[in-house]
């Protein structure tokens, strides 16, 4: 399994950025990584390792990036109007800045599937909800879509429109509803175990059911934990399935 390191300076973030890409051919899928971690944790924990038949054989290219949770949400010194500001910033460099890196390491016509677990499900269902004329869908293992589970009881504008449940029952655009709906590809995962939220999912679900959105809810059962064993068996089976 091939794997590739660059970085560049983020206007957006005002700070470099570092991204990995493995392998050569295939759909472009985008890992979000989870909680403080950084665009190796997937690698570390193993999980790239579950993917290699898919992208050895050309199934899929990743592309895995930083996260920057440390500067926003999980940052408890920092005034909350301006964690939800970087928010806004860490969209605009994925938007501005990775999906144009994407296209330039694929093709322009090469489909884009965000994916991540725990705090990157969010991030990957937001990013493809808000945008879905640059990602067309999102794999999302273990979240809740709800961004006030990480705000400690702030709210505002930045915060709404980052929080799919909180948005997405108010959109009416209809050309952004019918990309939205045209995805097939909106998957999401949990288990039951320790740690995980089913609810959580199933309220989501029932989100997108109001809006006419398919959509995939796969709850695995009590054995299945909010952990790196659960995600390392949920993402290949879906790459292997559903693509």
């Amino acid at each position: 399994m091939e794997r590739n390191l660059t970085s560049w300076y983020s206007p957006a973030l005002h700070k470099e950025m570092p991204i990995a890409v493995y392998g050569n051919y295939g759909f472009a899928l985008l890992l979000i990584p989870t909680a403080a971690a950084d665009y190796l944790e997937y690698e570390r924990f193993q999980l790239m390792d579950s993917l290699a038949p898919f992208i050895d054989g050309g199934k899929v290219k990743v592309f895995s990036i930083n996260s920057i949770n440390t500067e926003s949400w999980m940052n408890n010194q920092m005034n909350p109007a301006d964690k939800a500001i970087r928010h806004q910033q860490f969209n605009d460099y994925v938007f501005n800045e990775v999906v144009p890196f994407i296209r330039n390491n694929t093709s322009w016509e090469t489909p884009i599937i965000t994916s991540g677990a725990s705090f990157g499900a969010l991030h990957s269902a937001n990013l493809f909800f808000k945008r879905p004329d640059l990602i067309n869908g999102c794999i999302a293992m273990s979240g809740v879509y709800d961004l006030t589970e990480y705000t400690k009881g702030y709210f505002d504008d930045n915060v709404y429109f980052n929080s799919p449940i909180h948005y997405l029952p108010n959109l009416t655009d209809h050309n952004i509803l019918e990309q939205i709906r045209r995805s097939g590809h909106i998957h999401l995962l949990t288990g039951s175990g320790d740690h995980e939220d089913p609810d959580a999912n199933r309220r989501f679900a029932g989100v997108l059911y109001s809006k006419n959105i398919w959509y995939e809810l796969d709850i695995w059962g009590r054995e299945w934990r909010h952990d790196w064993p659960t995600w390392r068996a949920m993402l290949p089976h879906y790459l292997g399935t559903r693509f």
